[in-house]
């Protein structure tokens, strides 16, 4: 289950993954960002008076200019401290456009930039979402094709990306290299304020009729391909829908918000949408006027306001569609049911969604919206919640709807509650069970315990700190600013939070929201009901919409066959344009080098000392008063039989409680001492050798140092005093199966080509196998199958091997070591509380005695999963060296050669897919391919086998060389949260001196090295390539083209079966 967080506060907590630098997985997303800086003119007043000002601390507000301050040809309106986030606030708007644009300055060398418009969608044909792609794919000052994705190779950026929201687009980046800075604000801004929005463009990236396969031609030299649908977005979307989850999700918001279309486009829709619309969209929505800008860092506002106002200046002020799209009124209660798919994973008899929701009125008030998040984490968050205990612990669904939850849409607002894995007598039930739910919690009220463990989160979450502190202050910022909300009032976080302590403190405040908002029948109940037929009434839908439309061109000429010539000539036309380009001068785009990137990185320094048996790696930097506690406990020769069940340990420990305290106090606990903690499977691949590895937990929790002991005791109840032998233990454990089995196809949906990419690796090494078994398709086999044992004690063996693993699963050994990031005040403190805690951990343990594993995964092998998708999500894998091998760094740049200068081109432009590109994983010695929501696999593995010997045959020019490696780094120099600090290290043991050695060798790596490398492991390396490839069945993925099929289908459950039916003998 995944509470519900506090909308309120969400960037107070991490807001992006961290990469880690030693294996990066390419997957060029459909988004992304450009800008244009020009020289300005400075008005009389600013040039002067900004000259003088020194910008010594971008927090300190005596450095910037004063509201009514004119510099630039911006107003200053406003400008606030920001204390319990370290930052200044700068509100200026542009005197001439009305743009408004906002500067954060903050003492952070991770620079943001973001320009977004208000862009209502006028229907579903995603306008939006399809301009987004355009614009970027050329502009008046860059005019080469698709600038952006060229872009990324020439960047040291950590962040590029766009976002198509319900009502916004926003164009963000984050660099920490100034110039970088400077070279994509101009592309960003050139891109959305004068893109060349050329019609091949909107045809490749939005929609069009096109032969499958252009190239493929009969004996009479006429094509054989069958015309289908074509364009990256139109099958991004179909992908998209494919995730039963955000189906319902988004065919509620059209009943809950009818006003506010699908921006990212519907389809079926998508194909309504003619080119002059995108054109007329762009003129009316990216202007300045409907523009709203935001820069945070320590760059000087001075440089930010330069660029902006050359840019600006040629722009005259226009009137925009503001409107702020509100929910239906519910005065009156509405019902609505639609059909949704059928999950081939699940019981059939138990597959309604049903939520309700209420309005939560239109208020400008930020504590009570903040009142309104604490109150909708109460009910929701965590095992002992109202709702929880209430709804699926009691059986009537697996997990919480998608819209389950408060979710502030500007001055409007909404909370909705709802169970997915419903059975369809059980769906009234559920409305009536909510609405007891509120009366029973309006009557016994909220415990204080439950409050103060929400504020301490929030206390920690202040004080944590994070590499993209900005990104995440910018994702937060921009909804509510483009719907009505004043920034500096989101920013008030300490204002806001005063205010609801105070009104807290009256008494029962919560529970009278609780009785004002949500005990009427002011509800929209929304349910989806499971189709059989709904993946064939969509197939047919489309293929009667493709007769229309092709019946809509050949209207237009004298006979069908003439009309099929046109449209296979327009194909081949977009093709011609997608090769030249691969040829295309691109020497007006700005970029930065590799001679910017330091031969040496500073290292962040450690130390280690010895507790007992015990090595504890020691990180002391400034860090709040926060203690980040890491362990492994290293275990050797788990049973393949324990070793698959460890994920649900896992989740088990979080879920059952102990003896003598249930889950809920063990939560209320963890929010009020802790900043989080967990356990979980750790493996990791020697860095010498790929045929050795470690694998066993990893414990992890933060805490301020007052804290550490209660963290520590636990983190030791979770793991040694978990009840499994509680009555009430099978049941909860079922629970959990089955919430996991009715998500596993919407996960593997969102993530289908790192299950691929998984599977195919765990024939080629030992740690790849491991990782499959228990967080790949493996794992999702045995999941849903033991999900099917709903008879009492039918999970009697499972919970027998549960408490296998809880008796080895931590010890005060060798086995044991531990790393620490502290402040250096707080390291002897420290030292005592991690002695005390390791002297309760047992110092014996034992692990049952295991054979090798009896699973074999298929190597060198084709394998396919039938899943009824609309797309298609493949991985093609090869075993390459270990880390400390020289021609890893070869193969790294190779990665991104390939990623920019051909997969991106061929499966991606060319192909149609969201997603295509290499990678190579360093530490597990692997390299492959992928691709992602791909329409046209079986062209796109042609592409891939043939790689090798195009990398191999390529003149590599140092340009080339020049923005693969600057690609390589935008990684390995990301910025790091300090709780990563040592990370790597400890987790990995690559140290220091290997990772210097391998930043040596990637910076000195040159064309005769990639060739090498492309011919030995690519072209020599292909007979032990391994392939998975998930997707619709089709006449091709069959055994008798070479295939190994595996269904993920539902059988009857045998613990350690899954594995051995999904793997097969080498």
């Amino acid at each position: 289950m995944t509470p519900p967080l506090l909308s309120l506060i969400l960037f107070v907590f991490e807001a992006a993954v961290v990469i880690l630098s030693l294996d990066r997985v390419v997957m060029l997303r459909t988004s992304r960002p450009l800008w244009p800086l020009q020289r300005v003119i400075p008005s009389p007043r600013s040039s002067a008076s900004l000259a003088r000002r020194s910008y010594a601390s971008a927090v300190d507000l005596s450095n910037y200019p004063k509201p009514g301050d004119k510099l630039y040809g911006f107003t200053v309106k406003r400008t606030e401290q920001v204390p319990e986030f370290e930052l200044a606030a700068i509100q200026l708007q542009h005197d001439k456009t009305g743009a408004e644009y906002l500067h954060i300055g903050r003492d952070d060398s991770n620079n943001v930039f973001s320009i977004g418009f208000k862009t209502n969608p006028p229907d579903a044909t995603g306008v939006p979402h399809i301009l987004e792609h355009t614009t970027l794919c050329g502009s008046e000052k860059y005019p080469v094709r698709d600038p952006f994705f060229k872009m990324l190779p020439r960047s040291l950026s950590n962040f590029m990306n766009a976002f198509t929201s319900a009502d916004h687009t926003t164009y963000p980046f984050a660099t920490t290299n100034a110039q970088d800075f400077r070279n994509l604000m101009s592309v960003y801004l050139d891109a959305t304020l004068h893109p060349l929005l050329n019609r091949l463009d909107f045809t490749q990236e939005g929609w069009r009729i096109g032969p499958e396969n252009p190239l493929a031609v009969g004996p009479d030299g006429q094509s054989e391909s069958p015309l289908v649908f074509k364009g990256v977005v139109y099958n991004e979307m179909k992908g998209q829908m494919s995730d039963a989850s955000y189906l319902y999700y988004i065919r509620f918001h059209e009943h809950l918000v009818p006003a506010l279309n699908n921006s990212g486009g519907d389809p079926p829709r998508i194909t309504d949408l003619t080119y002059d619309q995108l054109k007329a969209f762009h003129a009316e929505h990216y202007h300045p006027s409907n523009s709203k800008i935001l820069t945070y860092g320590d760059l000087p506002l001075e440089d930010h306001l330069k660029k902006l106002s050359e840019v600006l200046a040629k722009f005259e002020h226009a009137s925009v569609d503001g409107d702020i799209k509100l929910p239906i009124d519910l005065s009156e209660p509405q019902s609505v049911t639609v059909p949704g798919p059928l999950d081939p994973l699940i019981p059939a008899d138990a597959q309604y969604k049903t939520s309700v929701t209420w309005s939560m009125g239109n208020s400008m008030d930020m504590v009570e919206r903040f009142s309104l998040s604490v109150l909708s984490s109460l009910l929701l968050d965590g095992y002992g919640s109202p709702f929880y205990q209430g709804l699926i612990e009691a059986g009537l669904g697996s997990d919480f709807t998608p819209n389950t939850g408060f979710n502030a849409m500007g001055k409007a607002s909404t909370f909705s509650v709802g169970l997915t894995g419903v059975k369809k007598d059980a769906v009234k039930e559920v409305r009536k069970r909510i609405d007891d739910i509120i009366l029973e919690t309006c009557e016994r009220g909220f415990d204080k315990i439950k409050v103060d463990g929400i504020l301490h989160q929030l206390e920690l979450g202040l004080k944590h700190k994070t590499a993209n502190f900005g990104m995440g202050l910018m994702q937060r910022l921009k909804p509510d600013w483009f719907n009505g909300i004043d920034p500096f009032d989101s920013l008030a976080f300490q204002r806001t939070l005063d205010g609801f302590k105070e009104r807290y403190a009256k008494g029962r405040y919560l529970e009278e929201l609780l009785e004002t908002y949500l005990l009427n029948d002011r509800v929209l109940i929304f349910t989806m009901e499971p189709s059989a037929s709904y993946g064939e009434a969509l197939a047919a839908e489309e293929t009667a919409r493709l007769d229309s439309k092709i019946h809509e061109v050949s209207s237009q000429f004298s006979s069908p066959e003439e009309a099929k010539r046109h449209l296979e000539k327009q194909e081949l036309e977009l093709l011609d344009a997608q090769e030249n380009a691969r040829q295309q001068d691109l020497s007006c785009l700005p970029t930065v080098h590799v001679s910017d990137i330091p031969r040496v990185k500073p290292t962040k320094e450690v130390r280690f000392s010895s507790l007992d048996n015990v090595k504890v790696q020691w990180r002391e930097a400034p860090t709040n008063g926060l203690t980040y506690f890491r362990a492994v406990h290293k275990l050797d020769g788990i049973p393949d039989e324990l070793r698959e069940l460890i994920p649900l340990f896992t989740d088990s420990i979080m879920r059952l409680g102990t003896r003598n305290m249930t889950m809920e106090k063990l939560e209320e606990l963890i929010k009020l001492k802790t900043g989080g903690i967990s356990v979980s499977y750790h493996s990791s691949t020697s860095p010498h050798n790929l045929r050795q590895y470690e694998e066993g937990f990893v414990l992890s929790g933060r805490a301020f140092d007052r804290n550490v002991p209660a963290m520590y005791d636990l983190l030791r109840m979770l793991i040694l005093e978990t009840d499994f032998d509680s009555p009430e233990a099978e049941k909860k454990i079922l629970q959990l199966l089955q919430s996991s089995a009715h998500s596993a196809m919407d996960t593997v949906a969102e993530a289908g080509h790192a299950y691929a990419r998984r599977y195919a690796m765990a024939g080629l090494s030992p740690e790849g196998q491991l990782r499959e078994q228990t967080s790949g398709l493996t794992n999702v086999k045995l999941t849903t199958l033991l999900a099917t044992r709903t008879e009492t004690g039918a999970l009697r063996d499972v919970i027998q091997k549960l408490r296998a693993i809880q008796s080895f699963a931590i010890s005060n050994t060798q086995s044991l070591r531990v790393a620490l990031n502290c402040d250096a005040d707080s390291s002897k403190s420290n030292r005592a509380m991690l002695s005390e805690f390791l002297g309760t951990l047992p110092s014996n343990v034992n692990i049952p005695s295991s054979q090798k594993s009896g699973h074999k995964f298929p190597r060198n092998a084709k394998t396919f999963f039938p899943l009824p998708y609309q797309v298609y999500y493949s991985s093609v894998v090869v075993p390459t060296v270990p880390y400390v091998n020289s021609a890893g760094a070869s193969l790294q740049v190779l990665s991104q050669l390939l990623t920019h200068k051909h997969l991106h081109h061929e499966i991606r432009e060319k192909g149609g897919a969201y997603g295509g590109g290499a990678f190579s994983l360093g530490l597990n010695g692997i390299f492959g391919m992928m691709s992602y929501r791909d329409p046209n696999p079986q062209n796109t593995l042609n592409i891939m086998s043939e790689a090798g010997t195009w990398a191999r045959d390529r003149n590599w020019t140092e340009r080339d060389l020049e923005e693969a490696k600057l690609s390589v780094f935008q990684a390995l120099d990301a910025p790091e949260s300090v709780s990563q600090e040592g990370m790597t290290q400890f987790l990995s043991g690559v140290d220091p001196e290997m990772q210097q050695r391998r930043r040596e060798q990637l910076l000195d790596v040159t064309a005769k090295d990639v060739k090498k490398a492309a011919n030995e492991f690519l072209v020599k390396g292909a007979k032990d390539a391994s392939t998975a490839l998930l997707g619709a069945p089709k006449e091709w993925t069959g055994e008798q083209s070479g295939w190994i099929v595996k269904d993920l289908g539902m059988e009857t459950a045998q613990l350690a079966d899954p594995a051995s039916d999904i793997a097969a003998e080498t």
